[in-house]
């Protein structure tokens, strides 16, 4: 794969009831696993749409690879990027193996080759869903569902590959295996994968970079997870006292209590007023 950097040059977004993103700059130019994390509302899923080209940002611009995405048509963007969208309830009439098979479309000319095949097999195994291949996708169960939209977007084999909370249908075991799974990945086939999560320790452990968002639609801090994950940090984006602890030479969030309002219209007000962080 190309190395294919994402520059995000001061994003703005507005929906007709406000803005959503204020000023949003970010550089990301290594290959692993990169995680936005953020409380509900701050602007997680509109910037990742701001990325894929799924909603144009009010003003600013996204590069990838040094070219403004604006510039590049939505098939050609496909074949760098694949987007693997938070869990619904959309089912197609179609087994799995024809649902991963879609993710081969941006190299498609008259019909699937042999190699499309090939690919399709391996995303599945990787997602531990290959004795599905001829089940019906919409007799799945949510997880299964989840794991198999996940390989379609990895049978695109994007250079970038961004998934909008991939991890809310799996149960506790499947969210570790499919996170690690992807993670490795994506450090041995040096290509970059972009998640929105809740998931504070999901992001601790596997991250090799944290993004936390926070009101109104910022970017708060960017860095390691040992950067980004503080209890000052998480007190002030979450309004939340927690403990973090060592483990396996990776933060662990404690959760302890919950701040009262007013405290933290205080912090925020503070902050703004530069007197705290």
């Amino acid at each position: 794969m190309v190395k294919m950097d994402v520059v995000i040059e001061d994003v703005d977004f507005s929906f007709d009831e406000g803005k959503v993103l204020h000023k949003i700059s970010i550089v990301i130019d290594e290959p692993g696993l990169v995680c936005i994390i953020g409380p509900n509302g701050v602007g997680k899923s509109t910037l990742i749409r701001c990325i894929n080209k799924l909603l144009k940002p009010t003003s600013g611009k996204v590069v990838l690879g040094g070219k403004d995405i604006e510039e590049l048509k939505y098939k050609d963007l496909s074949k760098f990027m694949g987007y693997v969208p938070v869990a619904s309830n959309d089912f197609f009439p179609m087994t799995v193996m024809e649902t991963v098979l879609m993710g081969r479309h941006p190299y498609q000319k008259w019909s699937y080759s042999e190699e499309d095949l090939k690919v399709v097999y391996d995303t599945m195994e990787v997602m531990s869903i290959q004795h599905l291949a001829i089940r019906n996708f919409g007799e799945l169960s949510a997880g299964q569902h989840q794991r198999a939209m996940i390989a379609r977007g990895l049978a695109q084999r994007p250079d970038i590959l961004i998934l909008d909370e991939p991890t809310s249908n799996l149960d506790v075991r499947h969210q570790l295996v499919v996170i690690e799974r992807l993670r490795d990945l994506a450090i041995e086939n040096k290509f970059t994968i972009i998640m929105v999560s809740h998931d504070l320790n999901i992001a601790s452990k596997y991250a090799d970079k944290v993004i936390i968002m926070a009101t109104p639609g910022i970017v708060y801090k960017v860095g390691t997870a040992e950067e980004v994950l503080t209890a000052e940090t998480i007190r002030y984006v979450y309004g939340v006292d927690c403990q973090i602890i060592d483990i396996m030479g990776r933060p662990h969030v404690v959760l302890l209590k919950a701040l009262p309002e007013e405290e933290i219209r205080k912090m925020h007000a503070d902050e703004e007023q530069g007197t705290s962080r």
